[in-house]
């Protein structure tokens, strides 16, 4: 009934504004001509089949299309409180912000944070707070069989691969980093001139697509992978098992998006759609994959090499570490994606629902690796949602040697959280090919800002480790991070989770321990019976 009304009260309108114009004024047309086009809206929402609301309420029902479109922007600029925005709230978002702008970041009038929620968690100070260091502290990546050792930042730029983000945005934490001195990751995407413009300390990543050292076929290819990590800007290499957005998922570039540019980066056809299988080619074993990752060492003449993954099963993360023992090789440093996903798009039931989280996660492995002894020849990287100082004192407790930041870098690169990066239709130029979008970001400007919050951020982490009384990374320990459990009780880090000794799993694994260590095997991925 509703819609026959609003369909006759248009019609009358078009016919009184027609009628209008043709006795009195020609001025008339400038109301029937909208009017009629609303009256054939309407017509068409009748009839078209597809949307029952348009349907119904013809006209009025794109009203609620239009609420939605613009729901994001209303949510974050005026509805959303500065503490409790997804994925990063406002006062994250602001900080980094000023940072990457030079501002000191300060607020004033104490938190807004409910700091006796359950889950809130706190560092302990000390009353003997101790200077911060003169130099900002660097991790020496390389372990026994590690030729060309290197020293990396507390904070470096995470995976991301030109293709995901423009040409302009790589460029500007490229120079960046070089600025700063700090490591930029390649992403799978291959080695691109844009990572190589400016000089910074690259770790090139590979993936199942082996993209950029792959033959026609799509396997591993040896001979350019060992001529393109010559290159001196390549510090450390590595392998990516699986990523935090979307482990266990493989991904497909569409032919219409393999340009000449991503082609030659790649080192696929143009206009052939490329896969990145959900599993490697190299490997279907831990001893598989500890063997290769030597044969990757060995290939880029004793650099640094490592893998990245997000920590699934504990008896997998063990197999791992069994055929390291069995195979006495290492590499020379892990990565731990968080679940919490990256710049990735990825399937909601994916990045909602599959993966470890990053604090179980690398408490697994750091402790995984303390029990079977190998600790100290492996670096451990800890990536996700790493955004300010005390993200990176939180994360070196749990068992990182120093992070990696991907959306934090979006940020002082300009990102404004659209989460729009899969639509090609980034308003600020950072994760899209439209050379009209990523022209507005600016190169110089935005690589000052990349230095400027990497710089501020880890000089910040060195602060809160002098004010809990400790000369840098090595002297902190779980008992000084601590967990709200409920509303009459905090515990630390020490007392709320199991911390291996070296070398416990090989003689008396601990009882939470004990079957995961049973079942791990070095010769598959999949747990064995108990």
């Amino acid at each position: 009934m509703l819609r026959i009304v609003i369909l006759c009260g248009f019609a009358a309108l078009t016919a009184l504004a027609v009628a209008a114009a043709l006795a009195w004024s020609p001025g008339w047309w400038v109301l029937a001509a909208p009017v009629a086009a609303l009256l054939a809206v309407g017509i068409h929402d009748v009839v078209q089949p597809h949307s029952s609301i348009v349907r119904n309420f013809p006209v009025l029902g794109h009203l609620r299309f239009l609420l939605e479109a613009v729901r994001p922007e209303l949510q974050q600029y005026f509805i959303e409180r500065n503490f409790d925005g997804r994925p990063y709230d406002r006062d994250t978002r602001s900080l980094i912000y000023q940072r990457a702008k030079g501002i000191q970041g300060e607020k004033p009038f104490g938190t807004e944070r409910d700091v006796n929620a359950v889950g809130y968690e706190f560092l302990l100070h000390s009353t003997a707070p101790v200077a911060p260091p003169a130099a900002p502290h660097r991790v020496l990546v390389g372990g026994p069989e590690c030729t060309r050792p290197y020293a990396m930042a507390l904070l470096n730029v995470s995976a991301m691969s030109f293709g995901a983000l423009s040409a302009n945005a790589v460029l500007a934490m490229n120079k960046g980093a070089a600025l700063g001195g700090f490591a930029q990751d390649t992403g799978e995407g291959g080695l691109t001139e844009y990572h190589l413009r400016h000089g910074a300390d690259l770790v090139w990543e590979l993936g199942s697509g082996y993209f950029g050292a792959r033959t026609a076929t799509g396997d591993f290819d040896p001979a350019l992978f060992a001529d393109k990590s010559a290159h001196d800007a390549v510090k450390c290499v590595a392998l990516k098992l699986s990523q935090g957005a979307k482990p266990g998922l493989g991904g497909v570039l569409p032919g219409a998006k393999v340009t000449a540019e991503i082609a030659r980066a790649r080192n696929v056809t143009i206009g052939e759609t490329c896969l990145s299988p959900a599993a490697h080619r190299v490997f279907a074993t831990p001893r598989e994959l500890v063997l290769f990752l030597a044969r990757m060492r060995e290939l880029a003449g004793g650099k640094p090499t490592g893998f990245k993954l997000c920590i699934g099963s504990r008896a997998e993360a063990l197999a791992i570490c069994k055929a390291m023992l069995a195979e006495g090789t290492t590499p020379d440093f892990i990565v731990v994606d968080g679940a919490e996903g990256g710049t990735g798009a990825a399937p909601p039931e994916y990045s909602d629902h599959v993966g470890t989280p990053l604090t179980e996660g690398l408490m697994t492995l750091h402790n995984a690796l303390v029990g079977v002894g190998l600790r100290d020849r492996i670096r451990v990287g800890a990536s996700g949602k790493v955004a300010n100082g005390s993200d990176i004192v939180k994360r070196i407790i749990q068992g990182a040697d120093y992070t990696n930041a991907a959306r934090a870098m979006m940020m002082a690169t300009g990102c404004i959280q659209a989460q729009r990066c899969h639509t090609n239709k980034c308003p600020v130029g950072v994760a899209t090919q439209d050379p009209r979008r990523a022209r507005a970001l600016d190169v110089e400007d935005k690589a000052l800002r990349v230095q400027r919050f990497q710089q501020a951020t880890v000089a910040e982490a060195q602060q809160i480790m002098a004010s809990m009384g400790v000369h840098g990374p090595a002297e902190l320990r779980p008992e000084q991070l601590r967990r709200r459990i409920g509303h009459m009780d905090t515990h630390s880090y020490a007392d709320l989770f199991d911390w291996l000794s070296p070398g416990e799993l090989l003689h008396d694994a601990p009882k939470e321990w004990a079957q995961d260590w049973k079942q791990a095997d070095p010769d598959t991925f999949h747990p064995t019976a108990a």
